[in-house]
Parts: C-alpha cells; structure tokens; sequence
C-alpha cells in the first residue's frame, strides 16, 4: 500500500510547488520582475534592513530596471512618486532612464522631479556612478537647467535647503543662463558672489534685511524662508512663533519638540493654533502625509510638548486614513509581530533612521482596518498566533501601540491561517501584513517538492470559504511571497493609502491579482 501521508490527496486545485528561497532560506514564491520593481518604488528605502544592505537593494533595483521595459521603469518612477510619496526610488529610476532612454525621462522629468530635494536626489544619482554614467549629459542637463529656470523664489529657496549636491553644487554644475534680472541675481548670491542686494527678489532681500538686524538685536519680522535658513540666527520665542505660524504642514509636524525648546507652546494660544494646523483635514490630505510619519512624530514627541498638540497628531491620523475602507462580511486582519519586524520601517540612516519600526506600521495597518471594521478580527502572530484583545472604538494610535508592544519571536505566516481553519471559521477577507520571512512552518527538502504551508494553508480556508480573498501586504519587499498570487490571493507593498485603494478594488472582485501593476500601466506617459 502506497504511504498516504506522502501521498495525501489534496482537495481543489493542484498547488504550485515553491519556486524559490526568502532571506531565511525558507520555500517561497518569486515574484515576477515588474511585481518586484513595483513594491521596491513603492516602499524601497535603500537604506540597510533586517534582511538586507542598502548596497543590494540598490543592486536589485538597477537589476530590475534593466529586466523590464523602459516604459514600465517611467510609470513605476511617476506612480512611486506620485501615489506613493516615495523620494529616493522614484529619483533612482528616473535616474536610470537618463541611461537607458532620454526621451521617456523628459516625458516623466516634471513628474517626478517635483521640487528641490528630488532635484538634488536626481543629480547626485546620476552623478554618483551608480546607474553607469557620472556626468548628466545633454538632455538630462536641459531638464535640470529647466527647472531651475522657471521654478519660483520660493521653491529655489526651500531647493537651497540641503547638501550633497547643494543647490549651489547643481547651478555650477549646469551654468543655466537666465533671462530675469532677479534669478541671474538670486543664482549669483546662491554661490556666493558679490550682489546688488537691491537686484534681488522680495524674500531674498526680507533675509538678508533680517540676518543684520538679528546680528544688531533689533526686532524685525521674519521673512518667509525655510525656517533651516534661520536656525543659525538668535531668534525669541515670539519669532519661533511666527515661523510655526507660517510653516507647512510638514515642517510643523516635523518640529514639534523644536518649537518646545525654544518657548514657543509657552506663548498664549500657540498649542492651540499649533494643534488646530495639525488636524486640519484638508492640510493633512495636502501634506500627501503617510501615516507612518505621524506615527513617527507621535512616538518623537517629549514631555514639553503640550497634550492638545499630541491629541491633535491623533485627529492628523484619523483623517489621513479616511481613505480605509469599511469591507463587506467577515474580515480578519493579521500582522507579523515577530523579531525581523523590529527594524526601522526606512531602513538604518544612522542618526536619520526613523523611530518607525515595521512591527509599528503593520500594527497601524491592522489598527486602521479595526477602526473602519469593528467587527473586524485581529490576529497577531510570530511563530504562534498571540492572543490580544483589541478595543475597535480606541483610537487608532492606542491600538497600533499596543500592538506594537508584543514583538519578538520567529516568523510563521501560516499560523493565523491554520488557527482559522482549525476554528473552522468563516471569513470573506483575511489581510496578512509581514515581511514575508517566514521559516518556523517551512518544509524541508529542495524547491519544486511542494508548496509553502501557507499556501497550503489557505488553500483548505479556500475550500470552505470559496468566495474567500487573501491580501498579503509586504512591509519590507524582498522579491518572494509565501502565497503565489492568483485570482484570490493579491500580493501589494506600501504605507500610504494607495494600498488600501488598491486593497478595497481586490475584496469586491472589481480588480485582478496582478491590479497593482495594472495601476502602472496606467499612468499615461504623455504630456500634462
């Protein structure tokens, strides 16, 4: 008689063996290159992971850009840039395209390149070597000099902020030759020569007036000028003030703990103008903030930072996630809280890295999803499943925080499926957020002898519940999956609300697995 655990019959479907090993050297499935380059713009962050150096990210990254079509490479850069709010990786693909093809980097330059700090991202790539060439070259130069010839004095000051290239770095590097008496002017002060300071445009001069009347200590109103400009400078409270009055969004939340050092919430009526700037809703949707950043100012504010500003960086959070959908029936979201989830969400930048870890930004996924769910269940899991209970009406901050608090332990992806199917649940959604490092259920001998436990998993979910989906967000992409994608599995990477969208299209049955990329290809390439 035939051994009938080697030779067990499955039910549905015939399973695809795994086609390749994770970072944990663990079966897996590989994801097909455009799949790959797509979650890497996404959440890429080139900096040093659990699992990987910055340097082979970048090597993946250059790889990929070469194995697909240089078309899909300009839609990858202008949706990561656009849907994503990514930085460096829209730079770096667009700085392949000034290798590989000119004429589709002028059509995406504007798009990508869309202020200061991608311009100087964009120049030091290309200047670096790293995409295969060290020098700009023509076109790629017309496209910088033409950025800098039409921006306004306000985006060449915020572009002024910043080294490695500084902007003045760039202008000598492009020599572009204006035709207004201010920007030859403002170009000629930025890299340092002598000036008519009468020539040169109105927030220019309101600096340079205001640098001598701090260095006389005479009292003069700030000028309008990335508030970096004036760090340098003695300024009182009631300036400090004013620069938090004045500043973007983002600059604000940014520095919070900045403006406590320095008196500012100690002012009348400050924490309050401060707080009501940080949960205005049409500022934090024009602030394109991701959630994990304010997560990230939540977790950096100290004890000077007054409780109306921290309850209003948790209104911020409400709002930014208006976009999470409430799903129909029965939907359990699980969030990886093992060890490799502990790493900073952008990878190690040194003093730079963010306080974010990827455990906290699955967290505030499956915190999300509660709060627009409450009937939603969370199932938290390292190489076991972890019992929490979860209150649905606390705010979304309190329970990613308490969620973050578990951590530690190995990866098992399967584990929250195998709970369901032992509880013989019913569920219509399930919504697994990892790194996809799994390795505690992984089967032993060589690939092509099986599928991973987590395939097998759901596939006997599946089977009791055919109209079932299962989306597997990865936090950290490696370029393998544990369940290979097909008409009810959807593997999808990011932090802003461009997944759950995307997410909310697969639950209905209105989007194909592979929709992620299918949003690529729709970015039109032509001229806006």
């Amino acid at each position: 008689m035939v051994n009938t655990q080697l030779f067990q019959t499955l039910k549905g479907a015939l399973l695809p063996d795994a086609t390749a090993r994770n970072h944990e050297q663990a079966p897996a499935y590989a994801l097909s290159a455009r799949h790959q380059l797509a979650q890497l713009a996404a959440t890429g962050c080139l900096n040093q992971t659990f699992y990987a150096s910055a340097e082979s990210q970048l090597d993946t990254v250059r790889a990929l850009a070469q194995t697909v079509d240089a078309e899909f490479v300009a839609k990858t850069a202008v949706y990561a840039r656009q849907a994503g709010h990514m930085k460096d990786m829209p730079a770096l693909l667009a700085a392949t395209l000034a290798v590989r093809d000119v004429a589709l980097l002028s059509q995406v330059f504007g798009r990508v390149v869309d202020n200061g700090k991608m311009l100087r991202n964009f120049v030091q790539i290309v200047r670096s070597g790293s995409v295969g060439r060290k020098s700009l070259g023509s076109r790629p130069k017309k496209l910088v000099q033409h950025w800098l010839l039409s921006a306004s004095e306000g985006q060449l000051l915020n572009a002024s902020v910043g080294t490695t290239p500084s902007l003045a770095d760039v202008v000598k590097m492009v020599h572009p030759k204006p035709t207004e008496a201010w920007r030859a002017a403002w170009f000629a002060w930025l890299i340092g020569k002598a000036v008519d300071e009468a020539a040169l445009p109105p927030i220019t001069q309101a600096f340079e007036r205001f640098k001598r009347s701090a260095a006389e200590g005479v009292a003069c109103e700030v000028p309008d000028v990335p508030f970096q400009m004036l760090t340098a400078l003695a300024l009182n409270a009631a300036q400090w003030a004013q620069i938090a009055r004045a500043g973007s969004w983002q600059m604000v939340r940014q520095n919070l703990n900045t403006f406590a050092r320095h008196g500012v919430f100690e002012l009348d009526g400050m924490a309050e103008a401060i707080a009501a700037k940080l949960r205005d809703p049409k500022a934090v949707a024009q602030a394109r903030v991701l959630p994990y950043q304010l997560m990230s100012a939540f977790k950096a504010t100290g004890e000077a930072v007054p409780a109306v500003v921290r309850d209003a960086l948790q209104d911020a959070m409400e709002a930014a996630l208006a976009n999470v959908p409430a799903f129909d029936g029965r939907v359990v979201v699980c969030p990886d809280v093992s060890g490799s989830m502990s790493s900073a969400v952008t990878g190690h930048r040194g003093t730079a890295t963010s306080s974010v870890r990827c455990i906290d930004v699955a967290a505030l996924v499956a915190a999300a999803v509660l709060r627009k769910n409450p009937a939603a269940r969370v199932v938290p899991f390292e190489q076991e499943v972890v019992k929490l209970s979860l209150n649905a009406r606390d705010s979304v901050m309190t329970n990613a925080q308490a969620l973050a608090a578990i951590g530690g332990g190995g990866t098992n992806c399967s584990a929250p499926l195998a709970l369901l199917n032992k509880e013989r649940a019913k569920v219509e959604l399930v919504i697994l957020v990892s790194d996809n490092e799994s390795w505690v259920d992984a089967r032993t001998g060589q690939l092509g002898r099986g599928a991973t436990q987590t395939l097998r998993e759901w596939e006997v979910l599946n089977q009791r519940n055919p109209q079932a989906r299962l989306v597997c967000i990865d936090i950290q992409p490696h370029g393998t999956t544990q369940a290979a994608e097909r008409h009810d599995i959807m593997n999808v990477g990011g932090f802003s609300d461009a997944v759950f969208a995307v997410m909310a299209g697969f639950a209905e049955g209105k989007t194909v697995p592979e929709h992620w990329v299918g949003e690529i290809e729709k970015v039109s390439l032509a001229a806006q």
